[in-house]
C-alpha cells in the first residue's frame, strides 16, 4: 500500500474538509497561513468535465486544481462515475504534483448523483471498486483515499466499508450520516468505533477519519480518543474561525506574534480581534478576487496558459464568508448587511475601512 505523506502524519490527523464554493484556492491560502491543518482537499472537480470538456471548460475547472506550496499537503478531489475519467484526471493530479487523489463516493447533489457519482456509488460498490483501481493506475505514485457516507438509506458500514478496504486504500473519510439523513440529523459518532474496528478485523493498514458535527479541536481532539478513528475532519466550523486549526501553542503564539503584537490571542471580542479578523477577510476577498474572479494564468503540466478572460466563480460565492466574518461584534449586523450588496473587492475594502474608522 502506497501510504504517501499519510504515513508521515502525526495522529490524530486534523483534516478541513472539501466543501464546494468554499474551500477554493483563496480560502485554503489564508486558513494555511491562520492555523494549517495537517492536510487539505481541494473542491470536489468533475474528472468527465476535466477530460471531455471544450478548451474554455477546461481551463475553468483547472483552477478547482490551482495550490499554492503554503497547502502542502494538499489532496485533489474528483467525482466520476468512468475508471477512464477517474483514470485521466488522477494522472493530471500527479503530473500537477498533488500529494494524493481522493474519490468522492458521498456527495449527495443530485446533478453528481444523476451521473452514478458521488453518494450514488455506495449502490454500486463493484463500480466504486474499479473507479479505485483506475485512480491508483492513473497515479501510481499518489496514495489513494476516498471519501464516503455510512450508507445511503440506512447504515450500511458493515458491507460497505469492507469493500472499500478490498483496495487498500491510503485513508477512508466517513461522514458519519447516510446519504438520505443529510444533516437533518446529528452525526452518528457512535458508529465510528465500528468503522475502525472493522478495518481492524480486516487486518488493513487504511487510515480512518471521521467527519460531522465536528464543534472545534477540542471537541476533535476528544472524539478522535473516545473513538480510535485516526484523524478527524473538520467542515462548517472553518466559518468565519480561520484560526480553528492554530489551537496548538506553537500557532497561537506565532499569530500573536504576527497579528496582534502584544494582544491577547484570546481577547476575542476586543477592538484588536475584530480588526484583524476584518482584515483577514478583505484578504480573503482580494485572494478570490485575483485567483478566481478574474484574469489569471493557469499552470498546466509546467507550461503557462493563456488567461482566462472571465472569473470562474461568481463574487456571490464570497457572501457566505461574510455571514460568518462579520458575527458576533458591535455593528456586524450593519456591516454584514452592507457587505451583502457588494459587487468586488473594491467596495469590500470601502466599507471594511469605514467600519473600522468607528472601532
Amino acid at each position: 500500500m502506497n501510504l504517501g505523506f499519510w504515513g508521515k502524519l502525526k495522529k490524530p490527523i486534523m483534516a478541513l474538509a472539501p466543501m464546494a464554493d468554499v474551500t477554493d484556492a483563496a480560502f485554503r491560502r489564508i486558513i494555511a497561513r491562520c492555523g494549517k491543518p495537517n492536510v487539505m482537499w481541494t473542491e470536489f472537480v468533475s474528472a468527465d468535465g476535466l477530460i471531455r470538456a471544450d478548451k474554455v471548460g477546461q481551463e475553468k475547472l483547472m483552477k478547482g486544481l490551482l495550490y499554492s506550496e503554503s497547502e502542502r499537503p494538499i489532496v485533489a478531489q474528483f467525482f466520476s462515475a468512468k475508471p477512464e475519467m477517474i483514470k485521466r484526471a488522477a494522472k493530471l493530479a500527479q503530473e500537477l504534483r498533488f500529494d494524493g487523489v481522493d474519490i468522492n463516493m458521498g456527495c449527495p447533489d443530485r446533478s453528481v448523483e444523476k451521473q452514478g457519482a458521488g453518494a450514488a456509488l455506495m449502490k454500486n460498490p463493484k463500480l466504486a471498486r474499479e473507479l479505485i483501481v483506475a485512480t491508483r493506475e492513473g497515479a501510481p505514485r499518489l496514495p489513494i483515499s476516498v471519501k464516503t457516507r455510512i450508507g445511503y438509506n440506512k447504515n450500511e458500514i458493515e458491507t460497505w466499508i469492507p469493500e472499500l478496504l478490498k483496495e487498500d486504500l491510503a485513508a477512508i473519510t466517513v461522514h458519519l450520516r447516510t446519504r438520505k439523513e443529510m444533516s437533518k440529523v446529528p452525526a452518528r459518532w457512535d458508529l465510528a468505533r465500528r468503522v475502525v474496528e472493522i478495518r481492524d478485523e480486516a487486518k488493513s493498514t487504511t487510515l480512518v477519519l471521521g467527519n460531522g458535527d465536528v464543534q472545534d479541536m477540542s471537541h476533535a481532539r476528544k472524539l478522535a480518543h473516545e473513538t480510535g478513528v485516526d484523524g478527524i475532519m473538520l467542515g462548517r466550523a472553518i466559518f468565519g474561525n480561520p484560526f480553528l486549526f492554530s489551537n496548538s501553542p506553537r500557532i497561537v503564539s506565532r499569530l500573536r506574534r504576527e497579528l496582534w503584537g502584544k494582544q491577547e490571542f484570546e481577547n476575542k471580542n476586543g477592538d484588536d480581534f475584530v480588526r484583524k479578523k476584518l482584515e483577514i477577510m478583505l484578504e480573503h476577498t482580494k485572494l478570490f478576487e485575483e485567483l478566481l474572479g478574474g484574469d489569471n494564468p493557469i499552470r498546466t503540466r509546467g507550461r503557462e496558459t493563456c488567461p482566462i478572460s472571465n472569473g470562474v466563480k461568481n463574487f456571490s460565492v464570497m457572501k457566505k464568508h461574510y455571514k460568518a466574518y462579520a458575527n458576533g461584534f458591535d455593528g456586524a449586523k450593519e456591516l454584514r448587511t452592507k457587505l451583502m450588496e457588494t459587487k468586488n473587492a473594491k467596495e469590500v475594502e470601502n466599507i471594511v475601512n469605514d467600519f473600522l474608522e468607528t472601532i
